[in-house]
């Protein structure tokens, strides 16, 4: 949770409100505000009011709480009133908790499958109703009612539901502005609910779940907005519902009954028509798709994420059953009819093809009848989920076989190898020249062998020899200057339940080969400045463009490690070596790239296919697919020639000798002579042979890093 955890030096204005300053971004609030905290926490700050972003009566309820010896780390779990007081007060107030009831019946299981919390308050900060619950939280355990608890200032500190009801007005607390620390990772939004007289009775509150990783600012933005939104225009439903039925019970004149009825009504009708408007914008942002059916599985509601899936128009959702996508022999009514809350695979049939999706099962049952009244579906794509888990470490793994394209003998001899030792556990060692697909091989054997886990990859060249054991091992927090705080997981810690990829291996550092070497045989990982061991359980690929053997032999390579990472060797042929491959790569290049764009599929001249074939291609495929996006960028009337292609292919391929210079017989001699474009064809040549590695380029060139660089933003050349 980046922004929960990272300190810096602590900003002061000379401002007294948050409100004197220009808009901020809701992140930037949240860490300053968290900063505060935790110095405040600490005695380490004396006048907050100096502060910018702090809400001055946040402030006083951080200052009452403290006085009043409230404990920032503790929450009250259990009700603090006897079984006698609790029926009083649950007695008081059951018309009000009748109503609340009834109104958030519809939606309460929208607030349970997002995971909130919502609270009724009465205007002694007595709990007198809650739904929902966090999945395996000590702090409120499934099943367990927080009916009668005494939430005030005096036990939990600041709360949006003390400022709502102390101020009379809707509050919304970010995070870090609770007292209480268990939640400084939760947004609380509150609105009161004032009786016949106008005066504040109850405060109406939803709590966000936790979030366990920052969003990103706009996400944080419509959460906060939509949060607030919400909540207000529900406890304005409950207020005014609340208020018609107080004016029924009271009054006596059939007439006047009757048009006050009519006017309330029509009131409540306006208020519930905001809350519909603020549920279907609240749902319109969820990343998710949610589908709510009746009993029998009519669609009632969609929002544009299951619209998306369902491949539907909002004018053909009218009249539709969700049977109609799902698959024959598909077992989500027969969970439904069940009545449990259940999470499921089930491929949903959107259009003319199914895709593979996470079903989150969530039926409401009516109070009076207890028979199924309305189901909640959120619907995950297995891609999105495996996304998610592969962002978080920067990999994705959206390769398989079917996209290692070839006809080549030794090439699909290394393809059936590679499918054979993919439903192993055991080390698997890619040999081939850079650009031959290693990582692809990779990709494709981790998403047979464990699909839905993390993919690991870490380039052992690309990462300072400095920093290669933090980052594959991991550190605690103040291991080191510059060290997180609360430390960071290593790679090999991140990789836990799917694959480690390792390319370059040949690179690794040989005084870290023996500290990977006992990992591999332990499967145990110590983080730096660490005290104990982690089990791990992960699958590890490597890959090397190096003769590692002979390495071993001139002892670059510790030969212990390299007979671990070597049980199962896949070579991987260059691309000069597979002959028709490079016409059919050639094509397939080209059509993917023309896709992707939405653009007509040019067509290659007999003579540019020919140059094609004859390149020796020492950036194999990797090079061959940036040519043709080259080439296609480059092409005129739907036909790539041959001066279409970079220019130091037709160089190398068909020369004509003059004055002992080799120049294609394709282009004009005047242009070929350019020095400009014969110095740019040097630079991708390089750039190719040390495959778009900058130093390695320079020193092929046998120029500096710096004058390379310079030269790469003149010519324009991506790497």
């Amino acid at each position: 949770m980046a922004i929960f955890n990272q300190t810096h030096d602590i900003p002061t204005a000379q401002t007294n409100s948050a409100t004197d300053n220009k808009r901020t971004l809701a992140q930037e609030r949240w860490q300053a505000i968290l900063q505060y905290k935790q110095a405040f926490l600490q005695n380490n700050v004396e006048d907050l009011c100096r502060y910018p972003f702090m809400n001055q009566d946040v402030v006083a309820s951080w200052l009452r709480s403290r006085k009043m010896g409230v404990n920032p780390y503790s929450v009250i779990g259990h009700s603090n009133l006897n079984q006698e007081k609790l029926s009083e007060i649950m007695d008081k107030y059951h018309l009000l908790i009748k109503v609340t009831n009834s109104l958030i019946e519809n939606f309460k299981d929208m607030f349970l499958s997002c995971g909130d919390i919502l609270y009724l308050f009465d205007k002694t900060r007595i709990v007198l109703l809650n739904e929902g619950s966090w999945e395996n939280s000590p702090l409120f355990p499934e099943n367990h009612p927080r009916t009668g608890i005494v939430s005030d200032e005096h036990s939990e500190g600041t709360t949006a539901h003390e400022l709502c009801i102390r101020l009379e007005r809707p509050v919304q607390l970010l995070g870090p502005e609770h007292y209480c620390v268990a939640f400084q990772s939760c947004i609380a939004s509150a609105a009161p609910i004032r009786d016949e007289n106008d005066k504040v009775n109850a405060a109406l509150v939803l709590l966000n779940r936790p979030l366990q990783e920052p969003p990103g600012e706009e996400v944080l933005e419509k959460m906060c907005l939509h949060s607030l939104g919400l909540v207000t225009s529900l406890a304005t439903a409950i207020e005014t519902q609340f208020k018609l039925a107080k004016v029924t019970n009271d009054f006596c004149d059939a007439s006047e009954q009757a048009e006050t009825f009519n006017c309330h009504f029509q009131i409540a009708m306006d208020r519930f028509a905001t809350v519909r408007n603020a549920l279907n914008t609240t749902l319109a942002i969820v990343n998710e798709g949610i589908i709510v059916t009746n009993r029998v599985g009519k669609i009632i509601h969609i929002n544009k994420e299951g619209m998306r899936i369902l491949k539907l128009r909002p004018d053909q959702i009218e009249n539709r059953n969700i049977n109609d996508f799902l698959s024959i022999d598909s077992s989500i009514m027969t969970l439904v009819e069940k009545g449990e809350i259940v999470t499921t695979k089930e491929c949903i049939c959107g259009g003319t093809d199914g895709q593979l999706h996470q079903v989150c099962i969530r039926p409401a049952f009516n109070p009076y009848t207890q028979k199924l009244d309305i189901v909640v579906f959120k619907l995950n794509s297995s891609e999105k989920i495996i996304a998610k888990i592969n962002n978080r470490s920067g990999s994705l793994t959206n390769n398989t076989f079917e996209h290692l394209v070839g006809d080549n003998f030794e090439f699909k001899k290394s393809v059936v190898m590679a499918r054979r030792f993919a439903s192993t556990a055991d080390n698997i060692l890619l040999i081939g020249e850079s650009g031959t697909g290693k990582e692809l091989f990779a990709q494709a054997i981790h998403n047979i062998y464990r699909p839905q886990s993390p993919f690991i990859a870490v380039n052992c060249a690309a990462m300072p020899s400095q920093l290669i054991e933090s980052e594959m091992f991991g550190y605690e927090g103040g291991s080191f200057t510059g060290a997180e705080r609360s430390g960071r997981p290593g790679k090999i810690e991140l990789a836990h339940g799917g694959t480690l990829f390792l390319d370059e291996i040949g690179d690794m550092p040989i005084e870290l080969q023996a500290v990977l070497l006992r990992t591999l045989e332990d499967k145990q990982v110590m983080r730096i400045g660490g005290r104990r061991y982690k089990q791990v359980d992960f699958r590890l690929i490597s890959a090397t463009n190096k003769n590692l053997y002979q390495m071993v032999t001139e002892k670059k390579f510790r030969g212990d490690l390299f007979f671990r990472l070597a049980v199962l060797p896949i070579k991987i042929p260059p691309l000069r070596e597979r002959g028709c491959d490079i016409e059919i790569l050639s094509k397939f290049f080209i059509g993917k790239y023309c896709h992707k764009q939405g653009w007509k599929v040019p067509q290659i001249s007999p003579a540019a296919q020919k140059i094609i074939n004859q390149y020796e291609w020492p950036g194999n495929a990797r090079q061959l697919q940036n040519a043709m996006i080259y080439a296609v960028n480059t092409s005129m009337d739907g036909i790539i020639k041959p001066d279409n292609l970079p220019s130091y292919i037709p160089l190398a391929t068909c020369p004509i000798k003059i004055d002992g210079m080799a120049i294609t017989s394709n282009e004009k001699i005047g242009d070929m002579l350019c020095l400009e474009k014969m110095e740019k064809s040097a630079i991708e040549t390089a750039l190719a042979y040390a495959n778009n590695c900058v130093p390695n380029a320079a020193e092929l060139l046998g120029i500096s890093r710096s004058t390379l660089y310079r030269k790469l933003k003149e010519y324009n050349i991506d790497y």
